[in-house]
């Protein structure tokens, strides 16, 4: 194995030998886990600031959960009884995409709501709750809530209609939470909130970990769930099919942005070529100034 694949897999695994709940697939198969509903339940009813009598979870299954494969299906898509829909997501690397992610993700349960012919008033409300291992907005604050809200109404198109106190929210069923968790651990808080407890477990620091089970019992049950995974070598292996893949992924679309560049760069040079010709410039210059051969350039005429 190749020393960057060593270093890659040396990443599978916290220090405590545990599989990272960091990783999406972790995440979900702890959170969407058969008779692990109350877990979920609390860890929403802690961001959310709710309280849940009960919940579905719509897509326990994880398609797509090795290295060849191209689609893997890693948020875990929730109903609760007011028919609410959640979507949670836990997102390892920065990819530069969680507004698009996060909107595509809202746009998807929505267009979910409604069949053809469905009246809107039937439309339920929709969540997006992001658990990033990344800052990624700047913002002063580790979880912020995102709604769809009117601007501040603007002095020249302001009408006197009598009314003391205009509508903020544009749409109530719109809801987006993102939670950074590097962020979390800069502000080192106390064990006192339920939120604070499952931030603590998805720190990846053994004695915060530990805390947090000792303070929640379904911190401790997921941490169970956790440890009875990373003691299954076919779970080990997925998360490694996976990572592994990813890992190759990356080094992939570098390698194609690398090959782009240069195909760009010799594109202009080619272009400077030919007009440098039309000049009449001597071929020997004009290898010097672009980088091109003689017989490329030699070629162009």
């Amino acid at each position: 194995m190749a020393k960057k694949e060593e270093k890659e897999q040396q990443k599978l695994e916290t220090s405590n030998g545990l599989l990272p709940i960091t990783s999406d697939y972790v995440f979900k198969r702890v959170f969407a886990y058969e008779g692990n509903e109350d877990v979920l339940k609390d860890l929403l009813e802690a961001i959310l600031k709710i309280d849940i009598k009960s919940l579905e979870v719509r897509n326990p299954e994880i398609l797509g959960q090795t290295k060849e494969s191209k689609k893997i299906i890693l948020d875990i898509k929730v109903k609760l009884e007011d028919g609410t829909k959640v979507d949670v997501e836990m997102q390892a690397k920065n990819e530069g995409n969680i507004e698009e992610r996060g909107t595509t993700y809202i746009g998807e349960l929505i267009a979910e709501e409604l069949n053809s012919g469905e009246i809107y008033k039937n439309l339920n409300k929709v969540i997006f709750i992001g658990i990033l291992n990344f800052n990624y907005y700047k913002r002063n604050s580790y979880h912020n809530i995102a709604r769809f809200k009117f601007e501040e109404t603007n002095k020249e198109e302001y009408v006197n209609m009598g009314y003391t106190k205009e509508d903020r929210e544009a749409s109530r069923y719109m809801e987006m939470h993102f939670i950074e968790l590097p962020k979390f651990k800069k502000k080192n808080p106390n064990m006192d909130s339920k939120l604070n407890q499952w931030l603590w477990l998805f720190s990846g620091e053994g004695e915060k970990m530990k805390m947090a089970e000792k303070k929640n019992k379904k911190v401790e049950k997921a941490m169970k769930t956790l440890e009875k995974l990373s003691m299954d070598p076919k779970e080990r292996e997925i998360q490694r099919s996976i990572y592994l893949g990813e890992f190759f992924q990356r080094i992939r679309e570098t390698k194609a942005e690398e090959r782009g560049k240069q195909e760009g760069e010799k594109e202009k040079s080619i272009e400077i070529a030919k007009n440098m010709l039309k000049n009449n410039e001597d071929i020997e210059n004009i290898s010097k100034y672009t980088g091109l051969t003689k017989k490329e350039i030699e070629k162009l005429k």
